[in-house]
């Protein structure tokens, strides 16, 4: 391949990076923008015990909807070139599977009550919320098919239009009288109207049977993503199962409120670094420097987005929570506070992971599992023998920490790109982070002195924090500054 060819290709790739990047950030904008508007209404209308039954069945549903992938869907993904045989082969291994399951759970729906303090309604509420992780596993194939293509407007805008029917459908029985029923039905009108999306405009349909070959092929990569998977499903819901097994159902909704809420930006930055920057790096991956200075710019993109986000939220946590229901949950601010933090560690070794695995090293996230599942475990058995569940959240802010800490050598080593490398890229945009979540805090106590209105004040600390973040990246000519502008409003040429 000449020089030549090799620029107009790597243009032509970063332009397809570009609108990945777009629409995946439009698509987690949108969704959680209505995704809030519908959980602002449902947490006014509902109760406690509400969250608290629906929080229950989640823990189940999550290992369900691990099953049903098996990790395959990740292998997809990041494999090079797969064939028609192999999206067909998912396809069906993951329906059987996800079928079988919920059988398996429909039978097993009053042992699930059984371990909730024999909560009798728990039993046809899982009948019905165990139906969305099988319409989910529909999906994965079409969805993956799409992500493989850096193409993701479709995916965006089937997202879009489930949320609207969803929350709808939500809102509508919480107002008549539904009570846990209505996020039941909410979730289920959700995946079912994103899957029906995809199946009527993605134009593909499975060509075979499942191939022996074809499984074999992905096995690997997917063993190794479902293993990790299963583990970090397991540990990230140990906290709700000990909450309503040890406490209260109403202490296990409280939580599962700021749980949620705290999820919403780092789940949805996890999601978009994954949708766009895996395809890239497994295309890459065999050119050292290209993946080198691809890991750098992705470093520091992250940071750059990450660290206000979610620094920038947790200063603003009360305010917020104050505007959006009054003093209702007051119980899950400092909750909030504490799980929006780890969400950094959360998203930053879930990225490091993605470089693991795009450079062929699968396996490394079964051990990255067991480091951080062996510090969720005691930091657990440190704290819940307190009585406080604040205690026990604390527990996993550090044991994200810890995990973080060795996950980012074990990075380091496995994609050759040195440990200080990946702790410099980031530590700009910790400062300016910083000195904006302190500025913030301190506005929010001044205005509270002064009794200005809570919504306002949320106001003024937004965009005050806003601006002065802005500001910091562009005094000291942080270069992602005007990229994340090129990003947003696909300023991007082939010629660059």
């Amino acid at each position: 391949m000449s020089q030549a060819e090799k620029q107009e290709g790597e243009a032509s790739l970063k332009l397809r990076t570009a609108r990945s990047l777009k629409w995946n950030t439009i698509d987690r904008l949108a969704s959680q923008v209505l995704y809030g508007v519908v959980g602002v209404v449902l947490a006014n209308v509902l109760s406690q015990e509400d969250f608290g039954l629906v929080g229950a069945l989640l823990v189940f549903q999550a290992f369900a909807i691990i099953f049903a992938d098996s990790g395959f869907g990740a292998a997809l993904l990041q494999s090079k070139d797969p064939t028609e045989e192999d999206y067909s082969t998912v396809f069906w291994f993951n329906l059987v599977v996800s079928v079988g399951i919920y059988w398996l759970l429909w039978f097993g729906a009053p042992l699930i009550a059984d371990i909730f303090q024999g909560d009798r309604r728990l039993i046809p509420l899982s009948k019905g919320m165990f139906l969305t992780f099988v319409l989910n596993a529909l999906a994965i194939v079409q969805t993956n098919r799409l992500m493989k293509r850096m193409d993701v407007r479709m995916i965006a805008v089937s997202n879009l239009v489930a949320q609207i029917v969803g929350g709808c459908l939500g809102i509508g029985l919480a107002l008549g009288g539904f009570g846990a029923w209505a996020l039941v039905w909410q979730s289920v009108a959700l995946a079912g109207v994103k899957t029906g999306i995809l199946w009527a405009t993605g134009h593909w349909l499975p060509c075979c049977w499942i191939k022996i070959a074809s499984l074999k092929k992905i096995w690997r990569v997917g063993l190794s993503v479902f293993s990790s998977s299963m583990l970090n499903t397991l540990f990230l819901n140990v906290y709700s199962f000990v909450i309503g097994k040890v406490y209260s159902l109403r202490d296990l909704g409280v939580y599962s409120q700021a749980d949620k809420w705290s999820k919403m930006g780092s789940a949805s930055l996890s999601q978009v670094l994954t949708a766009t920057f895996v395809p890239l790096l497994a295309r890459v991956k065999e050119e050292l420097e290209g993946f080198r200075r691809y890991v750098r710019k992705i470093n520091r993109f992250t940071g750059f987005v990450l660290f206000p986000a979610m620094i920038g939220l947790a200063a603003v946590g009360e305010n917020l929570f104050h505007t959006l229901f009054g003093n209702k949950w007051d119980a899950a601010i400092i909750m909030f506070q504490i799980l929006t933090i780890r969400g950094i560690f959360v998203v930053l070794v879930s990225l490091y992971g993605n470089y693991m695995l795009s450079k062929g090293y699968g396996k490394r996230l079964f051990m990255i599992e067991v480091i951080k599942d062996s510090a969720i475990a005691l930091a657990i058995l440190a704290t819940v023998f307190e009585g406080s569940v604040d205690l026990l959240v604390w527990g996993q802010l550090w044991a994200s920490v810890l995990t973080w800490g060795v996950v980012v050598v074990m990075a380091s080593q496995a994609i050759g790109y040195g440990l200080w490398g990946m702790i410099r890229d980031l530590l700009p945009f910790l400062g300016a982070a910083l000195v904006m979540g302190g500025t913030c805090l301190v506005l929010g106590l001044f205005l509270d002195i002064l009794g200005i209105p809570v919504f306002l004040s949320l106001v003024l600390q937004i965009m005050v924090g806003g601006l002065l973040y802005i500001g910091w990246t562009y005094l000291f000519k942080m270069p992602e500054l005007q990229e994340a502008a090129a990003y947003l409003f696909g300023r991007f040429r082939k010629k660059q």
